[in-house]
């Protein structure tokens, strides 16, 4: 499976950008973006389980949306009211593996990495 990344670059605070990913196959599963900030661990941000089943980090919630073209084999990314801090390298990810123990739900990186856009959130 094959993921190429679209949008980002450089924006201002409090605007809003999307990112695109396209898969060159049907069979993805679970599908997200992590991103990696400067000196940062990477983390993820947001997931989507066949088309409606989501998952954010905290710190996105309620300014990001993941969303899923299942015919256009993409998935997107919205990202409203940016901070500095969402400045990363986003990467798309494909064939997330999730599990459920200690009564809630984790997430497993999947196999498949797209080659990572950049957004700079300027102040």
């Amino acid at each position: 499976v094959q993921l190429v990344e679209s949008g980002g670059g450089l924006v201002q605070a409090g605007s809003s950008t999307t990112l695109s990913c396209a898969a060159s196959s049907l069979n993805t599963g679970a599908m997200g973006w992590y991103r990696q900030g400067p000196g940062e661990d990477r983390e993820l941000v947001a997931l989507i389980i066949g088309s409606d089943k989501t998952h954010y980090a905290d710190s996105v919630k309620g300014r990001f949306t993941i969303s899923r073209d299942i015919a256009k084999r993409t998935i997107y990314l919205q990202m409203n009211h940016l901070r500095p801090e969402d400045t990363a390298m986003y990467y798309c990810n494909a064939d997330l593996q999730q599990t459920y123990y200690s009564g809630t739900w984790h997430y497993t990186e999947g196999r498949y990495w797209g080659q990572g856009t950049q957004v700079t959130v300027a102040s």
